[in-house]
Parts: C-alpha cells; structure tokens; sequence
C-alpha cells in the first residue's frame, strides 16, 4: 500500500519516467513473446528461434539498466529526516523501491501480452489480414505457462537489480587502519610516546577514548586540571598557542573537512585500462567473426562491456582537460562537475556510445550488403536507442539532484544562474567533442574487416 500511495503521489515528471519504464518492458515483452511465437510456427528451426531469444537479451539488458537509472532518481524513496523513527529505514525504502520498479514492469508485460493476443486474433479478429502470422503462430494455440515464464523475465530481473543495487551499505569503512598498541600491549591510536607512568595515572586513558569519541576529555585526564587550564605548548609556528599580548588562544584553521562535505575527486576511475583490452577484444572477435552471428553479438557484448569501463575514466580525463591552461571560473567549475560526477555520467554515455555505434555500423557502413531491417528488428532497435538516451538524460537529472546543495550555494554567494547554464552546456559540448569521434571511430574499426 505505501509504493503505491508513493505511486500515485508523485510528481508528473516521476511519473512520466515510470511510464518510460513500463514501456520498454511492453517492448520487452512483446519481443520476447514473438521469439515464442516464431519457435511455435517453425518447430523445424530450433536453432534460429533459439538465436532470436539469446538476441532479445540485449533490448532485456537496456530495459534493466532504464528501470535501475529511474529508481535512483525516485524522489519518493530518497532517505530523509525522521523517516526511521515511524518505520521508512533504508531497507524498507529499499523494498518501496524494488515494489515500484515491479509494478511498472508487470504493468508493461500485461500489456505486451494484451497486444500479442490481440495481434495473435485470440480477443479480436485477425488484424493486418494475418500479415504478421511469421512470429505469431495464429493457427496454433498458446502455451500459457510458456508466455508468462517469459513475461516475468523482465519484472523478476528488473526488481532483483534494483534490490541489489539500492541495497542499504554500511558506512563505515571496510577496512581499519592499522592498529597500534601502547604500553603493555594494550590498544592505542596515538603517536605520541608514554611517559613513564602514565599508563598508571587516574583518568590518563579516559581522555584519549572521549577525544575519538569526539566528546570533551575528562577533567581528571590532565592530573585534575581542566582543559582550558591545561597550558599549551609553546613552539614556534603553533597557531594554538596562547596569545601572549591578547591573552586568549588564537584559533588554528579549519584544516579538515566535515563529516557530510563531500570531498573533491582525487584520482581517476579505475576502469579505463579495463575498458580499452575490453574494447580491443571486441574489435579482434569482429575481425575474426566473419559475420557468424553469434560472433557479432559476442564481438558487440565485448565492445560494450569496454566503452562501458572505459567512459567514466574518459569523462574524468575530459574534465582535466576543461581546467588546463590557466583555466577562469567558467571552466573551472564545468570540470571540477565532469570530474566529480566521471561515474556517474560516464556509464550511461559509454552504452549511448556503444549503441550509437553499432547502429552507424549496421545502417551507414555496412551498405547494401547488410539485411533489410523486419519489423522486430526495427521495434529493438528503437527500444535500446530510446532506453539508452531515457536512462542518459535521466542520470543527469540525477547528477542535478545531488549537486542542488551545491548549485544552492553559489547562487547564495552571488553567482549567476545564465554562468550555471553555460557550465552545463561547456560540459555537454566538450563530452560530444570527445565521445562523437569516438563512436565513429569503433564503428568504423567494427566493420573493417567486412569492407575489405
């Protein structure tokens, strides 16, 4: 009951992007189940029906990553304050989550099987004067059990990803730093020498756990003196020794930064030597495929999985790149944007990337020598392009959504809104300069081996 007073509550802009959602699973679906039908009308071609299957992986694959994009972005189950206390905790947010994502998936596939049904002439009659009777199987009867096993492909898949990804995390590091002991073998985590007889000393270890608790130290841990009477020592350079003229303790710079201030970016993701043996293992298979297509899924996959590791890497280097060269406040801030969010933006622009490419490289390059396109084959292609471009635009609604305390402030501190759009469009100018280039080039390399 709560997903869906959470459902229908939200804003029209939620909605909009849950409906996305539920139509690519109707696409989905509807792919799925005409895979069904084809196996139903060619019981003789066992291993072309199986192919189609193992191709709707892909459209399977886009649906998943659209449905995890805009569950990320549900406003509706954004941890909030005092949300605990009355039973809404992170895991319960989580199931929301996972019960909205369902819904909308379920929602496509009843669809997908309402218009397959209707197509097949089981509600209606006949429509297109049984046309498309191919990948229907309108003269034979349809295996219920066999139609909703493959229609809850998508909701089961979609859910448990959402689950996992949206999963609450524990926040404190995995790993401890190391461990020190102090005098006698006993546990500690200062640098600072013992003197003798300190381990023996009233209150001496009572200071050290209230100063990591982040509470004040006991009185009794300075030898029954308070921590304002403690006399601070007197080296040069100390910007907490006392003021001897003023007679108050000068303050020392706030030199750390708070618990909940995000920090800025320091190295790159990790992924890009990744990504390019991917990419470059999937340029060799389509070398060597010679158009098996089995091969071409599998040089594609490899392609993909590649651009995909390889993007946030290149979006962060993209970000250097805006900030070289006595860079003023304009780029500064379009980089430090790119850097801060590689991951982020980066992952959905390298399946764009790939996407992009294999379509320039089966309509441009490919020429008259590729297969006229079915109407299957178009309806994938859509439903991958349109899911990719629906789950990049809805990654930098994200990325908005998590950068609003920051674009806050500077308006605060005076900055203009028009600097702010022209950031933003500085940044989207500057990643189609460097992944258009890119797409033309690995499509290019692709379908090398096929021109020759």
């Amino acid at each position: 009951m709560l997903a869906l007073r959470l459902t229908r509550a939200a804003r029209p802009a939620v909605q909009l992007r849950r409906l996305l959602v539920a139509a690519a699973s109707a696409g989905t679906g509807f792919l799925l189940l005409s895979c069904l039908g084809y196996a139903l009308h060619h019981p003789q071609s066992a291993g072309a029906a199986a192919l189609r299957l193992v191709w709707c992986a892909v459209p399977l694959a886009a649906t998943v990553y659209l449905a995890l994009a805009v569950a990320r972005t549900d406003p509706g189950t954004k941890p909030r304050t005092g949300l605990s206390a009355v039973g809404l905790g992170p895991a319960r947010l989580m199931a929301v989550s996972a019960l909205t994502t369902a819904l909308a998936c379920t929602l496509g596939s009843a669809v997908a099987l309402l218009v397959f049904l209707h197509l097949r002439g089981d509600l209606t009659g006949m429509p297109f004067d049984g046309a498309a009777s191919d990948f229907l199987a309108s003269d034979q009867p349809l295996p219920l059990p066999a139609a909703l096993t493959l229609l809850t492909l998508v909701p089961a898949t979609a859910t448990t990803t959402v689950a996992l990804s949206l999963r609450p995390r524990d926040p404190r590091p995995t790993t401890p730093g190391p461990r020190r002991f102090g005098r006698f073998g006993a546990y500690g985590h200062a640098t600072a020498k013992e003197t003798f007889g300190t381990y023996g000393r009233y209150g001496a270890r009572l200071s050290r756990r209230t100063a990591s608790d982040g509470g004040a130290p006991h009185p009794h841990a300075t030898g029954g003196r308070t921590a304002e009477a403690a006399p601070a020592p007197q080296e040069s350079g100390d910007l907490t020794a006392p003021d001897t003229e003023a007679g108050s303790p000068a303050p020392a710079p706030e030199t750390t930064w708070p618990a909940d201030t995000p920090q800025p970016p320091k190295d790159a993701p990790a992924g890009l030597p990744w990504g390019i043996t991917f990419l470059a293992m999937g340029l060799a298979v389509h070398a060597y495929a010679d158009r098996a297509a089995l091969a071409v899924l599998l040089g594609w996959l490899l392609i993909a999985t590649g651009l995909v590791l390889a993007a946030p890497g290149l979006t962060h280097l993209c970000g250097r790149l805006l900030q070289s060269t006595r860079p003023g406040a304009l780029r500064l801030l379009a980089g430090r944007v790119l850097m801060a969010e590689a991951t982020r933006i980066g992952r959905p622009l390298g399946v764009v990337c790939a996407v992009a490419s294999a379509g320039y490289a089966m309509t441009t390059l490919y020429a008259g020598s590729a297969p006229a396109f079915g109407p299957l084959t178009t309806l994938g292609a859509l439903l991958v392009t349109g899911c990719t471009v629906a789950t990049l635009l809805t990654a930098a609604v994200e990325t908005r959504q998590c950068r609003s305390e920051t674009t806050a402030a500077l308006l605060r501190l005076g900055a203009p809104a028009s600097m702010l759009r022209v950031a933003a469009a500085l940044r989207a100018a500057a990643l189609l300069a460097l992944f258009g280039p890119l797409t033309v080039a690995v499509a290019a390399l692709a379908a090398l081996p096929v021109d020759r």
